[in-house]
């Protein structure tokens, strides 16, 4: 990517991420949901995210719709507006990571080469990228289609579908796979909650 800006210096803060972290009981990280489309992302980000704060933890979710209001409103669906789509919010995870969030993103971000970029922008700075690939078949994200993207799609309403006419690829090797049709949002964030806890990123775990 071109960089415009000229004359710009990084400029460090007086605390860094271990204070943040130490004083929150939690290590910042980015849990990155990709998925067609109706296959239950942001239900299980926003699950999770419910389960988390009720644990003391401090949480937030990036979902696709939500920041395209805002953020990202003059991008797109193209492969370039794709790309940059995913660049932005791999950035603001970072971001939200480094302040020891615990961050969820529920994009389809269907490519592997942008999900690629993402996972290099949390690398660069040694921030834990999880991918959770939200496994759901296409059929059964067209029975669900609580938009009713999935049947403009097919009227040819909608040009470049991810899963219809324009590809989904899954990821080769994810840190976890949710698959939708066989757990419920509550049993997928679990499933997560204990990824955390057993990696380390949930220090000295409390229920309410």
């Amino acid at each position: 990517m071109q960089i415009k800006a000229n004359n710009i210096i990084w400029h460090e803060g007086h605390v860094n991420r271990k204070v943040r972290e130490d004083l929150l009981k939690q290590r910042g990280c980015t849990i990155w949901m990709t998925g067609l489309s109706a296959s239950g992302k942001s239900t299980l980000a926003f699950t999770l995210e419910h389960a988390l704060v009720q644990r003391n933890r401090l949480a937030y979710v990036l979902d696709g719709d939500n920041v395209r209001h805002g953020l990202n409103k003059n991008l797109g669906f193209s492969a370039e507006d794709r790309e940059e789509n995913i660049r932005r919010i791999g950035e603001v995870a970072k971001l939200f990571a480094d302040a020891g969030f615990i961050t969820m993103t529920s994009f389809i971000s269907p490519y592997h080469k942008d999900r690629d970029i993402a996972r290099k922008i949390h690398d660069d700075v040694n921030l834990f990228f999880m991918e959770v690939f939200v496994d759901a078949p296409v059929e059964v994200c067209e029975e669900r289609d609580p938009k009713g993207l999935y049947k403009k799609a097919r009227r040819g309403e909608i040009k470049g579908f991810t899963g219809i006419d324009d590809p989904y690829e899954p990821p080769g090797n994810p840190e976890l796979v949710i698959k939708t049709k066989e757990l419920t949002p509550q049993e997928g964030a679990m499933k997560i909650l204990g990824y955390l806890v057993e990696k380390g990123y949930l220090m000295l775990p409390n229920s309410r």
